[in-house]
């Protein structure tokens, strides 16, 4: 069974059913009139590749703008999730809306490698992003700001070969957003890098996200990165949403802070109950 859990601040004030109540549709029409993020709604969506059933029903409804992460053992259907809602995979059952009509590039995804064409400089690894407006009169010019968004402006000219691995994670990051993205799914971006690049990464992540309003989708496995960056944790277990767990914590979040060690220890709690192998994590 589903369980939805929230964590508060010690000094959270506890209002009333009706104040919050209204306080909830005065919140939701303030998000729908700033977010340009698409909501997402997902109903009773299966996957199985041949005997192997990985999603078993998934029923998930995330709003326009909303940071979600996406956390559980390897091979709990994490990833086959993401890349159903992205469009990279076909669905057996059920269905995935987004509320309204999409056009081409309003849903992206960045990936654990950074997929960059080394026989392309930099600037044209971004463009490529732009798909069929790469023949536009501004691509150039598209590019050259999703690059200045990421901190990356100097590089436009260097060949991938040169950059660092958290240049290359930040030029696909740059050819992900150059598009407009209402929907930005992250499949395990940051595993690869060592830990204080991941942690630049991860504000930086957080930084577009604020900045651009769309829509955030990340699955990973590492607990405290979903905390620090999410409104919203999902734990999967055998395809299914077993915990749907709300971060009400203010940003910026400290890291290394009690009520985010509280709260990850929660969550890796759930993760470990009848993992016969703690090293799946």
């Amino acid at each position: 069974m589903q369980e939805a859990l929230r964590f508060l601040q010690p000094d959270a004030e506890v209002v009333e059913s009706e104040a919050f109540i209204e306080q909830a549709r005065k919140a939701r029409r303030g998000s729908a009139a700033r977010s340009r993020g698409l909501a997402l709604t997902v109903r009773g969506l299966r996957k199985a590749f041949g005997a192997n059933e990985v999603l078993r029903g998934i029923d998930l409804h995330i709003p326009a703008g909303q940071f979600v992460a996406v956390v559980g053992r390897s091979g709990c259907g994490k990833s086959t999730l993401l890349r159903l809602i992205a469009g990279l995979e076909t669905i057996d059952a059920g269905t995935i809306g987004f509320g309204e009509e999409t056009r081409a590039g309003d849903v992206r995804v960045m990936f654990q490698e950074p997929r960059l064409l080394p026989w392309a400089r930099v600037l044209s690894n971004v463009e490529v992003g732009l798909g069929r407006d790469r023949a536009s009169v501004d691509a150039k010019a598209r590019a050259e700001t999703a690059l200045a968004e990421v901190g990356l402006d100097d590089k436009r000219a260097d060949w991938p070969a040169v950059l660092s691995g958290g240049q290359k994670q930040r030029v696909a990051l740059a050819r992900a957003l150059v598009s407009h993205p209402r929907v930005l799914a992250f499949d395990e971006p940051l595993g690869a890098l060592d830990a204080l690049t991941r942690i630049s990464m991860q504000r930086l992540l957080e930084r577009v996200w604020r900045d651009q309003e769309f829509t955030a989708i990340l699955v990973t496995h590492d607990v405290s990165e979903a905390v620090a960056l999410a409104d919203r944790v999902l734990v999967i277990e055998d395809g299914r949403i077993m915990h749907d767990i709300d971060v009400a914590l203010p940003r910026p979040r400290r890291r290394g802070s009690a009520e985010l060690a509280a709260l990850e220890g929660a969550i890796l709690r759930h993760l470990l109950v009848g993992a016969e192998q703690p090293s799946d994590l």
